[in-house]
């Protein structure tokens, strides 16, 4: 297609699934008003985040961590026939057995009515992360309709090599789903002062500028447990400007743009994958040090 309109939502969801599948209806139809082709709802979009970062497993019993469900349950498929026309990004912990042993996931999803187009496991577990979710082990672009694209989950975005690999791959649109908290360990009374939400829009920005394409953010909002979380949903250019941006509270930033001529104009002189001087990075045994 010659343009892509692109939609961020920072909005709020938590444990109780049967209500976030009632109320995703309205977002998508809200979206799909304005004439959204990509659309890219928050991590834990299904059952919620962790409700704390430093003791993830202690709580009140099952809710303590997110319920899991299957890449083939039903959730993910009403997801999908809600999209339609439209791919949507949303995230999920993600149940799944691997050598016998049932094991979950923090999981990126990208759905169109044809079902489901693409997969990411979040990479990067920060903190006591790593209590509730096992890590997964690659990042890779996919072909959608609407272009290929790639997907990180919060934490993935704050490492460089993440978003490279996805533009190395072919990735001209990045969607990163997030449930990113204010600072839980220097507060503020106002989150546009928040430690955290200065580092979210910066790696938003970077990650984008760097790569020279677009990057469709977004975000929780609300409280969860411990956790305050800090909305900021945008849409970045390929020259790492924000278009369009919902800031604390929730919403649908919006933005059109024609992709793939903006990203071809961006790398037309100055062309940062094409640039690299690779045998000069020492990613080898100074990396591992």
């Amino acid at each position: 297609m010659s343009t892509m309109t692109m939609g961020a939502v920072a909005a709020h969801f938590g444990r109780d699934i049967d209500r976030t599948l009632a109320k995703l209806p309205g977002i998508v139809e809200q979206a799909r008003g304005r004439g959204v082709d990509l659309l890219v709802l928050p991590d834990a979009t299904i059952g919620g985040y962790l409700h704390d970062l430093y003791h993830p497993t202690d709580g009140p019993g099952a809710e303590a961590l997110p319920p899991v469900v299957d890449l083939d349950g039903p959730e993910v498929a009403a997801i999908a026939r809600m999209a339609g026309d439209m791919v949507v990004c949303f995230g999920i912990a993600e149940r799944a057995v691997e050598e016998g042993h049932e094991v979950r996931y923090n999981t990126a999803v990208a759905v169109h009515g044809d079902g489901v187009l693409g997969v990411h496991r979040k990479v990067h577990l920060p903190l006591a992360e790593n209590e509730a979710y096992r890590a997964g082990g690659s990042f890779a672009a996919f072909d959608t309709p609407l272009g290929r694209l790639g997907m990180l989950i919060d934490f993935d975005k704050t490492f460089p090599e993440a978003a490279r690999t996805l533009a190395l791959d072919g990735a001209v649109v990045l969607a990163c789903l997030s449930a990113w908290p204010a600072s839980v360990t220097d507060r503020s009374d106002r989150i546009r002062n928040d430690r955290q939400a200065h580092l979210f829009d910066l790696y938003d920005c970077a990650r984008a500028a760097e790569n020279q394409l677009y990057l469709v953010s977004s975000n929780q909002t609300g409280v969860l447990g411990d956790l305050r979380f800090l909305g900021q949903a945008k849409v970045v250019d390929p020259a790492g400007e924000i278009l369009a941006k919902t800031w604390a509270k929730g919403g649908l930033a919006v933005a059109t743009a024609d992709v793939e001529s903006d990203v071809a104009r961006a790398r037309r002189t100055m062309n940062h994958l094409r640039d690299r001087v690779v045998g000069s990075y020492a990613l080898g045994a100074l990396a591992d040090a």
